[in-house]
């Protein structure tokens, strides 16, 4: 149900977030936030004016994120990752800043992870990124086709170590 028995640490967490131009941000995704351990840290640095949509495939994680945050803006939805265009549009929500995802590509469904790839590079807008904690480096293969940079880092101190991804949407010249 969750890629880790252990939730993210503050560490990779922090590190995860910290190219996120807070001040400019208007528009959150979050692909998977489970129990929310990203999504109240996202809320506490996100603009007053700012939303933030969560998508996930388990209605139980949707409801209890409903339930357990009081916050207007948060938007849980019960959905797919490879839907984010459909969901961002039927709210009248435009493109998003920034997308976090700890969903676990090397063990999705065959072309599921070229999807949710395709549809989130379409989803973002040009400047923003896809922001990615994986605990296989094989989610560069769904991103590099279509982010025109990615950078990576590590993180050790999180249980188990992690591989982190910022895929860029460059602006056009």
């Amino acid at each position: 149900m969750v890629g880790s028995v252990i939730p993210s640490s503050r560490k990779l967490i922090d590190r995860m977030l910290g190219p996120v131009k807070w001040e400019e941000t208007r528009l959150f995704v979050e692909y998977g936030p489970g129990v929310g351990t990203f999504t109240r840290i996202i809320l506490d640095r996100l603009p007053a004016d700012a939303k933030l949509v969560t998508i996930d495939t388990n209605a139980e994680f949707t409801a209890f994120l409903k339930e357990s945050i009081d916050d207007e803006r948060l938007v849980a939805v019960t959905a797919s990752a490879a839907d984010v265009e459909k969901v961002l549009e039927d709210r009248g929500l435009g493109k998003a800043d920034y997308v976090l995802s700890g969903l676990p590509f090397s063990t999705l469904p065959p072309g599921v992870g070229d999807e949710i790839g395709a549809a989130t590079a379409r989803a973002i807008r040009p400047g923003g990124a896809f922001l990615v904690y994986q605990f296989s480096p094989k989610v560069r293969d769904f991103i590099a086709p279509v982010f025109e940079r990615i950078e990576r880092g590590f993180e050790w101190i999180n249980v188990p170590p992690a591989t982190l991804f910022w895929a860029w949407r460059e602006p056009a010249e």
